[in-house]
């Protein structure tokens, strides 16, 4: 057939043939030669060969590709034809190709070609069928096969979950593919295969494309693993490299497995953590998942011999904080997901600190309170026990600007084990982002045991920079010795040393003490066997000097020489404002007293009143001041006063004895004069004459007697100074007693002159003498002479004074 060839404007000759009809019955193959009118017999080389493919009644072949439809720029690949067993040749032929792609004459035993491709380039992309022809004709068309070549474009696609990858059976799930490339459509591959119609791109102003693909139902039953890519509309076969796979978890129905870490679930900053999940001898994949990731995170298709898989974070940051799962999956399906397993990562922040507001030691039974606080502005505050999660999270409380705190209250129910307590800081916004820990703050739990003693050898006064030793001791045979704080949260612990006698004592010394450790101190013993500590042991407060810069002044009244029993104050002064005062004695180490100070006079002051003293309140004084919110913290001291007390008291209970007993000889005294005066009046009954009233003897019998009188008194007043004497030298005070004779005026016996002078007869000296014994019995019940004695109380040196006047004076 000879068609004239037409120009084109491009400088190519072409001629247009129409062949038919044609039938599948013969092949039916065509060449081409051009030639020149002037030159008829003379034609050029042949063209390639051109063979229909006429898609005829016969059993149409098989087609496909391996290792996938999907294939990587510069991979290789087969494309397979299947015919019958007359099928004589094979044609792969490509959509939009002139010619076919190739032709396999030959078959292998099993009725197949092969077709290589060994290195795919994007012209090798598009949709392919095969044909076959043997002696009955041409076969029909295969099926489309549709080769795409992903990786054609640089620009990766990301596939994620729009809330989470966790899917519960049966039910559905949207994913969103997206990526900052112009692409116009993007397409859901499940499994290597086309799973969904290819959705038309979206996008947003910051050039983000996007489209939107829900998948499920869903179930447990099978893999649900997806990829998305990205194409544009006019190369539909030219893809974007694969998006990242994605797989649902689907929360089935088989056992859940076990999950944990190693070494904890608190991890500081860039350290090491190892997450282990175990399931049982049938699971063939785990897969772990940290909530509220869009992928489902790392997976182990292998297992050790005990069933587990080993997930391991060699430096983990604050990304890896969260609360993770882990599930397994099995021929049967998925398993249930495991319990939470919460990581936390701490040592982001600067760390907080953790007291207990009262006092670390804690009676078994009772409560703690403990408070956390940080200069850093967290909203939330966690309590851990042995570097475990104890107490629930606590919102903070801003105490002041750039303060901020959380209590906690803690309940010990048991001595059992010991409390190391720590407290972290963190935002709300990141929970499981925690701060650098607290100080560890150990409780100690306080028993029933005998409570040691607590002393300071030095006294509870001390100046910054001296040194401080707190002697703890007990009888009891105490292994160790803890040192209390109250408000503090360090409690250090020595061990015991041991006397012969089997007591048992600690010294905690501070070489350079500081403002930071006045306070109140408690100690406690403890045995190595037992957890549990005895009961505390007495306060003791120690307090540091020169705090204030304030020096108050310190005055006594009614002065400070002053006799027992009287009521004497001390009043504490200061002009520059404080709203304490502190009076200390020296000498008694643990003897204060405290007074609010009242503003009077533009001073403050304080007074300080003691009722009815005795000398043992006497001695050396001093007062501080200080602030009632730093009760440990004083100022430099006052200047020392002394107060002297004199025994006074004392020697008044001595006097009322030694007067009783005065009393009562005195009347023994009386009695025995009285008897005496009786038995001589007997005895002068008979006395013969008057005459004998005349002889001087006579009249100077009273007188006599009245010497004898004076000697028992001055006697009984020797023995009273004697007595009083053996006790003057225990006595500031003596006693003196004074004796002091004195006459009263009485009736004189009858003068001798008064006597008749001429011998008188028998009935007349009868007479005389009834007168006479009239006068005698008269004068006897005349008052005699009395001598008193007075009793004076003096001072040494009152006594020096007064020597004079208590020696007795020479009669002029």
């Amino acid at each position: 057939m000879r068609m004239a060839s037409q120009n084109t404007y491009t400088g190519i000759f072409q001629a247009l043939f129409t062949v038919g009809p044609v039938t599948p019955q013969q092949r039916w193959r065509f060449t081409c030669y051009g030639y020149y009118l002037n030159s008829l017999q003379l034609w050029s080389i042949p063209s390639n060969s051109l063979e229909l493919l006429v898609s005829g009644t016969l059993h149409k072949p098989t087609i496909w590709a391996e290792p996938s439809t999907l294939i990587t720029l510069e991979s290789p690949v087969t494309i397979w034809c299947e015919g019958t067993r007359e099928t004589q040749i094979y044609v792969l032929h490509k959509e939009g190709s002139p010619e076919p792609l190739d032709r396999q004459t030959q078959k292998d035993l099993n009725n197949k070609a092969k077709f290589t491709i060994p290195s795919v380039t994007k012209m090798h992309a598009g949709k392919y069928h095969c044909y076959c022809y043997n002696s009955a004709g041409w076969s029909q068309n295969s099926n489309t096969l549709e080769l795409v070549v992903t990786g054609a474009y640089p620009s990766k696609v990301s596939l994620s979950a729009q809330n989470s990858p966790v899917v519960t059976s049966g039910g559905y799930v949207t994913l969103k593919c997206f990526s900052q490339n112009e692409y116009n459509r993007f397409i859901l591959i499940m499994e290597d295969e086309k799973f969904s119609r290819p959705m038309d791109s979206q996008y947003t102003y910051y050039r983000h494309f996007w489209a939107l693909f829900t998948v499920g139902p869903v179930n447990p039953q099978k893999r649900w693993i997806f990829t998305c890519y990205g194409y544009s509309w006019n190369s539909p076969q030219l893809w974007s490299v694969p998006s990242n796979h994605l797989e649902l978890l689907i929360s089935g129905t088989l056992h859940k497995p076990t999950v944990w870490a190693e070494p904890g679930t608190l991890i500081t900053l860039g350290s090491p953590v190892t997450i282990w999940c175990e399931g049982t001898r049938e699971t063939q994949m785990y897969v772990l998942h940290k909530e509220g990731n869009l992928e489902p995170g790392d997976r182990q298709t292998q297992k050790d011999l005990n069933n587990m898989a080993k997930f391991t974070i060699p430096s983990v940051t604050t990304l890896h904080a969260g609360k993770y799962h882990c599930y397994s999956y099995n021929s049967a399906g998925w398993s249930e997901r495991s319990d939470t397993l919460e990581l936390v990562v701490t040592g982001v922040s600067i760390k907080p600190r953790l007291t207990a507001l009262n006092s670390p030691v804690v009676t078994i039974g009772r409560s703690v309170t403990l408070s956390c606080t940080s200069n850093q502005r967290y909203n939330g505050f966690s309590l851990i026990k042995n570097n475990q999660k104890f107490s629930s999270s606590m919102g903070s409380q801003n105490v002041r600007t750039g303060l901020s705190s959380a209590r906690f209250q803690v309940h010990l129910m048991t001595s059992s084990q010991r409390w190391w307590l720590r407290c972290y800081g963190y935002h709300t916004s990141n929970p499981q982002v925690w701060s650098e820990g607290s100080d560890t703050l150990e409780l100690l739990v306080s028993g029933s045991s005998r409570k040691p003693s607590l002393i300071s050898p030095q006294g509870p006064l001390l100046a910054p920079g001296e040194r401080l030793t707190l002697q703890c001791y007990s009888n009891m045979s105490y292994d160790r010795f803890a040192l209390s704080k109250e408000g503090g949260s360090d409690v250090p612990q020595m061990s015991a040393h041991f006397t012969q006698a089997g007591e048992s004592h600690a010294n905690f010394t501070l070489h350079s003490v500081d403002f930071t450790t006045g306070g109140r101190y408690r100690c406690h013993g403890s045995h190595n066997i037992s957890s549990e500590w005895s009961a505390p042991s007495d306060p003791l407060d120690i307090l540091i000097t020169g705090k204030l810069f304030v020096t108050p002044n310190l005055s006594v009244h009614p002065g400070t020489t002053v006799s027992s029993g009287e009521n004497v104050t001390l009043l504490c002064k200061s002009s520059i404002p404080v709203n304490s005062f502190l009076l200390f004695k020296e000498g008694e180490l643990h003897s204060h007293m405290r007074q609010i100070s009242k503003l009077q006079d533009s001073q403050y002051q304080a007074e300080f009143s003691m009722s009815a003293v005795t000398p043992s309140l006497g001695g050396t004084y001093m007062c501080f001041g200080y602030q009632s919110s730093s009760p440990y913290l004083l100022s430099h001291p006052s200047t020392p006063v002394e107060i002297i007390v004199s025994g006074l008291a004392r020697y008044q209970k001595i006097l009322i004895g030694v007067s009783v007993g005065f009393l009562l000889l005195l009347f023994l005294l009386t009695l025995f004069l009285l008897l005496r005066l009786r038995h001589q009046k007997k005895h002068s009954k008979g006395v013969q004459t008057a005459t004998n009233l005349q002889h001087s003897a006579g009249a100077g019998e009273p007188v006599t007697r009245d010497r004898g009188i004076r000697k028992s008194i001055h006697s009984l007043c020797f023995v009273f100074f004697f007595w009083e004497n053996q006790h003057e030298e225990n006595h500031p005070k003596d006693l003196y007693a004074q004796v002091k004779p004195s006459r009263l005026r009485r009736a004189e016996p009858t003068s001798p002159s008064l006597m008749p002078k001429e011998p008188l007869n028998s009935n007349d000296r009868q007479a005389k003498e009834d007168q006479v014994r009239d006068h005698q019995v008269a004068a006897s019940k005349e008052p005699r002479d009395v001598t008193y004695a007075q009793l004076h109380i003096m001072t040494p040196r009152q006594r020096q004074l007064n020597l004079a006047s208590l020696r007795p004076k020479s009669p002029t």
